[in-house]
């Protein structure tokens, strides 16, 4: 299916436990010799939507597998509408069984890891709509994940209910690009309010030839929601750019009342631990990790591991984190903050380190963990080791966990040890109020 790339586009997405592209092989094979098969395009173990949304753009993505480098880049921005690039999915899970246990977590709900990756994907997919200029004879754009400015759970997403995301570019930059996502599910034919989760993604163009960054087609918003969201995002663009300029300053000027205070709890657990507050725990104490070695299946196509892998793995380390400091089942309500900050590729080694940052208390029923978990790119060959990706996640606890945190059980405090801990947590803490 290939559908006009000025057009909105919805698609509905369907198990993929056998290949969907089986019965289809011949007819591709016959119409062009040089294709290759679809199934044996990376990354398209993910999920039912990666590989539906891929076969959706096939000629674009066909493009990408190959890009010819030697082509001219594109000569003229384009100006696109928010409508143009708009992208919808459908889950049909109220009558597809086996797409429903591809999904199903054990609470009868979606599995979250498993819708990140396939937001990410839609994500990418619209940014490719935008960015495409529909002229085979230029070089098309390398875009990858830079961020998520921020993912927000409203509700419960269930698995025994259908379900769609929809999603558009709602402003660019010069070379990065925000695409807002909602993933919507009416539980009732009342639900006058059915968007379960929100997502903002921000995407940078690279010139496939020197890697250096490129133009993206404009935006022109039409309507007033366009118009709103875009504005919201141009403020979101600003913060960040004044967050980097002003990580130095906010380092060395900080609240150092906060930082002194935290420190200095820290401190008795390690000079007089018999003395400490039992209602506290050292931030080294709730640390988690995993590893593992980048498969070729796990790639993009661009050829790096794909962000939505990423992000599955960097979730459900986050969620167990929450899980054991705790004592009872977490419920995940924002991803606030990721930052893509070095590709991944096939074959490293690739560790997942995760704490407990703080928590809060505000609301003695739904108290408040937030769980950073950091990616390092490991070499030892070279003996090295980068910082890849952050992470930066909210869970509370489930309400049926209620009864157990009031029989005795509480949620406790987190200190740090170290003067690099403390400044984490300051900064953090400052983060999550903007």
């Amino acid at each position: 299916m290939e559908s006009n790339p000025t057009s909105p586009t919805t698609i509905p997405i369907f198990s993929n436990f056998t290949s969907p592209f089986e019965g289809s092989s011949k007819k591709s094979e016959s119409s062009s010799s040089t294709r290759k098969p679809l199934s044996l395009w990376p990354g398209m173990y993910h999920s039912p939507v990666t590989s539906t949304l891929w076969e959706t753009r096939s000629k674009i993505f066909e493009r990408l597998l190959d890009p010819p480098l030697d082509a001219p880049p594109q000569s003229e921005l384009l100006t696109r509408k928010p409508s143009q690039s708009r992208m919808t999915i459908l889950y049909n899970f109220s009558s597809d069984y086996t797409l429903r246990e591809q999904y199903r977590d054990p609470w009868n709900e979606v599995r979250i890891g498993k819708l990140l990756e396939d937001l990410d994907a839609l994500a990418g997919t619209i940014s490719v709509k935008h960015c495409s200029d529909d002229d085979s004879t230029t070089r098309p754009l390398y875009l990858v994940t830079a961020s998520v400015d921020k993912m927000v759970l409203k509700k419960s997403i269930f698995v025994d209910i259908d379900l769609s995301i929809s999603g558009a570019v709602i402003w660019v930059g010069r070379s990065s690009i925000e695409i807002q996502l909602d993933v919507t599910q009416p539980t009732s034919a009342e639900d006058t309010d059915s968007v379960a989760l929100t997502a903002n993604f921000i995407f940078v163009a690279r010139d496939y030839k020197t890697g250096k960054a490129a133009p993206v087609n404009r935006l022109v918003p039409e309507t007033e929601q366009e118009k709103l969201l875009y504005e919201a995002a141009e403020v979101r663009s600003k913060l960040r750019k004044n967050k980097l300029n002003g990580d130095k300053r906010v380092i060395e000027n900080g609240e150092v009342n906060k930082f002194k205070a935290l420190l200095a709890e820290g401190r008795i657990f390690c000079d007089m631990p018999a003395l400490a507050d039992r209602d506290c725990i050292l931030l080294r104490d709730t640390r988690l990790e995993n590893s593992l070695i980048c498969q070729p299946q796990q790639r993009n196509i661009h050829g790096r591991i794909f962000g939505g892998f990423l992000m599955l793995r960097a979730f459900e380390l986050a969620f167990s984190t929450a899980y054991v400091f705790a004592g009872v089942m977490p419920s995940f309500m924002e991803v606030d903050h990721v930052d893509f900050l070095k590709p991944v590729d096939v074959g490293d080694f690739l560790r997942f380190k995760s704490c407990v940052l703080y928590t809060e208390f505000q609301d003695s029923d739904r108290p408040l963990i937030h769980v950073e978990v950091v990616a390092h790119v490991t070499r030892p060959e070279l003996r090295s080791s980068e910082v890849s990706n952050r992470f930066y996640f909210t869970f509370t606890v489930r309400p049926e966990a209620k009864a157990m945190m009031n029989n005795g059980h509480r949620i406790r405090k987190v200190v740090p040890a170290t003067e690099e801990e403390a400044h984490i947590i300051a900064e953090r803490m400052d983060a999550d109020l903007l």
